[in-house]
């Protein structure tokens, strides 16, 4: 059984299996040779640019195992009788944890005592605080729920929205009602045709004054030129971990906006997303060896 593992240190965790060929993929304009006898696929974080012309060549493939929770960039271009799965719960922790930290970070003002320090000046004044503040989480699925579970002893309320209402949990048309009231907004949906620019003009300007957007869902999630008039006005601030366009690019209004704090697409990317990664991975091609049922089955959209 050939794979094509994107790195040296997933493909460790495979070698020891018998009949197993790993060939090393980490995402290049050149993708080795063979893609038509490849069974599995791990691709790299990043996707390479050719997955649509790679997948159609990929006759053979059965099983496509993501290292990301997205699977956007492979869903439409899947070969007939292959099988999707993503690695949900991988990267809980990590971006989880992100999000408090910039929540935090832009809250405390943490960027422009950064500044100060690095004018050797002493730039004393008040701050914000996430203490008594309405934490909304728009996409409340495992990720939501752990990144409530850091935010518990931090004094907030939160709120849950997801795609539908159910018990505890807004559905995503209660938005507009609830977005007046909440002093932090985090994204955490996947990116899809449903979420594509969710948050346009119309949800910024139902925030309330002062409120904090952090997305570390999706760069497309977000209607990148309303975020900058919004940001332009001083009346909203915002994380970012994922931007539209990304790479941001030199020169973007969104580098030199007010009240923005921007990280390079980081928050799954820790040492323990590696560790859940690479056990994931083994757990689920021992699953496929064995013919047992696999994890993290994408059905439908997402």
């Amino acid at each position: 059984m050939k794979i094509w593992a994107p790195s040296q240190a997933i493909a460790e965790v495979l070698t020891d299996l018998p009949d197993v060929e790993c060939v090393l993929y980490d995402g290049g304009p050149l993708p080795p040779e063979g893609a038509e006898e490849v069974e599995v696929w791990i691709p790299p974080l990043i996707p390479p640019r050719p997955t649509p012309e790679l997948l159609k060549r990929m006759s053979g493939l059965r099983l496509l195992q993501t290292v990301t929770a997205g699977v956007d960039p492979y869903l439409p271009h899947l070969p007939e009788g292959a099988v999707l799965c993503n690695a949900r719960g991988v990267h809980e922790a990590g971006t989880a944890e992100w999000a408090v930290g910039a929540m935090i970070a832009v809250l405390r003002d943490f960027p422009a005592f950064t500044a100060a320090q690095e004018r050797g000046e002493w730039a004393y004044h008040h701050t914000g605080v996430l203490a008594d503040s309405t934490v909304l989480i728009v996409g409340y699925g495992s990720i939501g729920q752990a990144l409530e579970r850091r935010l518990e002893g931090f004094e907030v309320e939160v709120v849950r929205v997801a795609r539908s209402a159910r018990e505890g949990v807004h559905g995503e048309d209660e938005l507009p009602r609830l977005l007046p009231e909440a002093d932090v907004v985090v994204l955490l949906v996947p990116s899809t045709t449903g979420t594509a620019r969710l948050v346009d003009a119309g949800f910024l300007e139902r925030m309330k004054d002062g409120a904090l957007l952090v997305n570390a869902a999706r760069g497309p999630v977000v209607d990148t030129d309303a975020l900058v008039a919004e940001l332009r006005k001083g009346r909203l601030r915002a994380a970012l971990d994922v931007t539209d366009p990304e790479p941001l690019p030199p020169g973007h209004p969104l580098w030199t906006a007010p009240g923005v704090f921007i990280t390079p697409h980081v928050a799954g990317s820790t040492p323990a997303s590696v560790r859940r990664t690479r056990k994931l991975v083994r757990s689920q091609i021992l699953r496929y060896m064995s013919g047992e049922p696999l994890n993290n089955v994408i059905t439908g959209s997402y």
